[in-house]
Formats: structure tokens, sequence, C-alpha cells
């Protein structure tokens, strides 16, 4: 007989983390994810819920101190509906919008999709990208987590079992320019096959080159030899063929039910050109 999780359903910080302490929890932002482990069929279900939902502190959009701060909270609807987001972090907007359907986003969370750690969530290529900062919290305090050390393993983060993602921190670069692309089974509510954001500045040669996959390995990756061969380089035919030579030198992607190694190693370079000749 299938027997729901007890739920902590906490009103404050304080209480939450005190949940965390006195035993394991499953923190719960949106739970369209959830919903599908309970069940049972993505491994077992969790002992114990903690219901985040209550929790307003963790929701909203602001900039400060030379940052867009986005709350663990906050939906992908209300992130596709900002001005500030898309006036800074239009990858973001981008990524969101390709996460199911109008329901999904309506009730999901960028929380949610970080700490999922799924190395196909869309989001989590635009944060490493834009060298975002995961802010956590707990009862020693809150600590800032760099996104390209978050997601160490598969499925897995820096965090402690008694903290909490509390905001994401992406920092506002002037004339930074910024792209995301997505290869899925089909145009909308898909997972991903292959997902690909990029940063990177213009002065012209391309400067502050940041270019992230997601899907091709256990975690989301920065592909640090494509970013090396453009960085300094003029945004020639030639420069964006070291980058895509590069690429497919240092990648090394995974087999499952998606798609092959081999499909995801060919549209990796497609795109990965693709989007750099659009930038030239």
């Amino acid at each position: 007989m299938h027997v729901e999780p007890p739920v902590g359903s906490p009103r404050s910080l304080e209480e939450a983390y005190g949940l965390l302490a006195s035993a394991p929890h499953r923190p719960l932002a949106g739970g369209t994810d959830m919903l599908v482990q309970l069940t049972g069929e993505l491994g077992p279900a969790p002992e114990r819920v903690l219901d985040l939902w209550r929790l307003d502190e963790l929701r909203g959009i602001r900039v400060e101190g030379g940052a867009l701060e986005v709350g663990a909270l906050t939906t992908h609807a209300q992130i596709r509906r900002s001005e500030a987001c898309a006036a800074h972090a239009p990858t973001l907007v981008a990524a969101v919008a390709t996460i199911g359907a109008a329901q999904i986003q309506n009730r999901g969370t960028i929380g949610g999709n970080v700490m999922n750690a799924s190395p196909a969530g869309d989001t989590l290529p635009v944060l490493l990208a834009l060298d975002a900062v995961l802010v956590a919290g707990g009862p020693r305090g809150e600590r800032s987590i760099p996104a390209v050390g978050f997601w160490p393993a598969y499925r897995s983060t820096a965090l402690a079992p008694d903290e909490l993602l509390l905001r994401v921190r992406i920092p506002i670069v002037d004339g930074r320019r910024q792209a995301f692309r997505k290869v899925g089974t089909r145009r909308a509510q898909a997972i991903s096959k292959v997902v690909l954001a990029a940063a990177w500045r213009r002065d012209p040669a391309w400067r502050d080159v940041r270019i992230a996959f997601g899907s091709v390995a256990a975690t989301p990756i920065r592909a640090t030899a494509a970013e090396a061969a453009l960085e300094g380089a003029p945004p020639t035919a030639a420069s964006i063929d070291r980058a895509v030579a590069a690429l497919l030198a240092e990648l090394r992607p995974i087999d499952d039910v998606r798609s092959t190694a081999a499909y995801r190693l060919e549209v990796s370079g497609r795109i990965l050109r693709r989007l750099l000749e659009d930038a030239s």
C-alpha cells in the first residue's frame, strides 16, 4: 500500500531550518518533479517532505549590488514576465520558456530546477554561462556557492542536508552578450537532448567567453577548451572552426533513453557553430 510521506509546512526560514535539523526532509517548491518521484518510478519516495511554498522571503526578482537576484521560489512564469530578467539575463528567460507547458511554468520554480540537479535542467547551463552564484542558508548563516562548483555529481548539489537554496545571483556585466539553444524531440514541452548557453563580450575580439552545456554529461558542464579557443581571437570562420574542433575533442557525451552519445556530439558541434556564426 502506498503511504504519503508526512509534510512539514514552515512559516519562516528559522522554522524550516529547525525541521531540517530535526530529521531528513526533502524540500518541496512547486512540486512538478516530486509528484512524479512520489510514485516511486524515479527511485524511492522521500520519507518526509518540507513544503516551502509559504516562505515569501524566497520569492521575488530585484537588481541589487550589481547583480540580478532571483528568489528560489520565483516561478518560471514570473521570470518570463520580468523586465529585469529580460534586460540582464535574456538567456534565463529563453530557458524557462522551454520548460513544460503553462501549468508547469506557473508552478515550477528556478530553485526547484537548480536543486533537482538534473543534467537536463534547462536553467543550469545558463547559470554556468552567466557566472551565477547560488546563495544557500542554514543554521550557520548564509554562504555563496559559484555555479561552477554547485553540481559536483549526478543529481547532487553542494548544499549540506540542513541548508536551503535561498536565491540566485547573476552578476550584471556591461556589454555582455548572451545566447541559448535547446534541441529536443519536438519544439515544445520536451526534455532536452542537448542544451547550450553562452555569454561573451566583443571588443571586437571574443572576450570573457563562457560556453556551457546540459544533457551531455552527468552534470551541466563548461566547455573550457572551446572557450579558450575563442578567447582573444577575432570573430572569423577560422576562430569558429578552432572552437568547434576544441569542443568535439573535449566533449564526452552520454548515452541514455533520450539520445545517443554520437548524436549529442554531432548536434553539440553544430549548434555551437551556428550560435557563433550568428554572433559574428
